[in-house]
């Protein structure tokens, strides 16, 4: 396999850019073309996953209180008194890259004035406002920031990417091109990379106070900190009392799992909002520039560089960001859809990953291995699961009669759904969950609403399919069909 990719590099990247879509839509059909001749085979695989699902949502439920346990108790611990015990924590400096296009100066207005709330010195923080030549409005925007900001920070930056033959337009070649340009900056300034650690922060992102103490304190005692990534968790909470009730379902969900992967070891990798030693951003030659999804691309760029050492380590503060909306329901429920496509597009890393995979020899074979499953099982599950849970048990008694009139096709239906209803007690847990994490209720979300908290779980089925399959599905069959997906920034309001 390694010489097939080798010999044929473009062929073999298309062919995995087929066959995993493919994988998907065959487990999406499978109930479909399978029932016809082995519709107890079809069964006992509906049933399997209606288990596998169960102890998913175990997972994630039992991990989700592990995180906000140890959350509720990091965020009251004196992290500055900690770091004041470790020598030289002062020779650490901490580059903050905000990329931006065309995003409101409200909103990265109040992004770096949350920053000011810090509790670890300002001094020790470089802002680098990341903005795009094409972008007509970033002059303006990066002048009336750095006049506001300037002098608050060591140091406040603006770097313009331009455009370059050959990138894909988005955050990835825009912090690719930010990185580089810092790197020469803090060299000719005299500062030592390894003491330097770099963190992408999404332009609506709202850092806990604590953040870069806690930082500097995982960093500086963290004796493989060279090949470690360092993720908070990523709670889409700014605007959730705002955002329509599809929205909110989606958002919530998507919080809830932010929180439970943070104690799961190696399934945790860095996404969205996350901190590394510039050293290793530099060693590894940064962040791609061809492609969209940048935070999982550069954990795998950065693993199959430096080996299996390579980990992504919790940080356990809450880190606050807006959900897709827009103006109106209608058009929020399409930034809502653009937003998790652009996620699900994440997909298009797996043949990058499954190349590196054959042709890296120096990687142990079962980590390499364990990493990748781990990765096509997050893809594969993402536009497959609904259609399985919802409509797996339901088909082979349909389309195969003398099935039906088996014991195991006369009661597969009941089966799977008593499966599926013990797993309503973790989504429960779930929902307190989110009662507990996210802000309090503003005065303007009136008191007879509260009970739509409630009946809005209800709904979740069809947002799901909405909001979460269809765009799945979508991104996959881009990428089956040779369609690149372009870099589409969330609307802020």
């Amino acid at each position: 396999m390694k010489r097939l990719i080798e010999r044929y590099p473009l062929k073999s990247r298309r062919f995995f850019e087929i066959v995993i879509p493919l994988l998907s839509w065959g487990l999406i059909t499978m109930p479909i073309w399978l029932s016809f001749w082995h519709p107890a085979l079809v069964a006992y695989f509906v049933l399997g996953f209606d288990v596998y699902w169960f102890y998913k949502s175990f997972t994630m439920a039992f991990n989700g209180v592990r995180a906000f346990l140890t959350i509720s108790a990091h965020v009251k611990v004196d992290w500055r008194r900690q770091i004041e015990q470790i020598p030289d924590w002062q020779k650490l400096y901490h580059v903050v890259i905000i990329p931006e296009f065309k995003e409101p100066i409200t909103v990265l207005e109040e992004t770096l004035t949350n920053l000011l709330k810090q509790d670890f010195p300002l001094s020790h923080l470089i802002i680098v406002l990341a903005t795009e030549a094409k972008d007509a409005e970033a002059t303006t925007t990066s002048q009336y920031l750095k006049a506001k900001f300037s002098g608050k920070f060591k140091y406040f930056w603006v770097t313009k990417h331009p455009q370059i033959p050959g990138e894909v337009a988005g955050k990835s070649a825009n912090m690719a091109w930010a990185g580089k340009v810092i790197t020469k900056k803090l060299k000719r300034l005299g500062f030592d990379l390894n003491w330097v650690t770099v963190t992408s922060c999404d332009a609506d992102v709202l850092l806990h106070p604590k953040y870069y103490s806690y930082l500097t304190n995982a960093f500086l005692t963290d004796p493989e900190r060279e090949f470690h990534f360092y993720q908070p968790a990523i709670l889409f909470y700014s605007n959730i009392w705002r955002i329509p009730l599809p929205g909110r379902v989606v958002n919530t969900v998507s919080s809830i799992f932010n929180l439970s992967i943070l104690p799961q070891g190696d399934r945790l990798i860095n996404f969205s909002t996350y901190s590394l030693s510039l050293a290793t951003v530099a060693k590894v030659g940064f962040w791609g520039v061809d492609v969209i999804p940048e935070d999982y691309h550069l954990f795998f760029k950065t693993y199959f560089a430096l080996g299996e050492k390579v980990k992504t380590k919790p940080l356990y503060l809450p880190v606050l960001a807006d959900a897709a909306e827009s103006h109106g329901f209608w058009k929020t429920m399409v930034n809502q859809y653009e937003q998790h496509k652009r996620w699900a597009w994440g997909v298009s890393d797996l043949p990058y990953v499954l190349k590196n995979y054959f042709t890296n020899t120096t990687i142990p074979f079962w980590d390499k291995t364990m990493r990748v499953l781990r990765l096509l099982e997050n893809h594969l599950l993402w536009p497959t699961n609904w259609f399985i849970l919802t409509l797996g048990s339901t088909i082979p008694p349909i389309i195969n009669k003398n099935f039906s009139r088996t014991v195991l096709g006369h009661n597969l239906a009941q089966l799977s759904s008593a499966i599926l209803t013990f797993s309503i007690g973790f989504l429960l847990i779930m929902i307190i969950l989110d009662l507990r994490a996210k802000p309090a209720r503003p005065k303007e979300f009136k008191l007879w609403k509260i009970p739509i908290l409630y009946l809005q779980w209800l709904t979740l089925p069809v947002v799901s399919f909405f909001l979460s399959a269809l765009p799945g599905l979508d991104a996959h069959t881009r990428m089956m069909l040779g369609k690149k997906l372009e870099y589409r920034v969330t609307e802020k309001i």
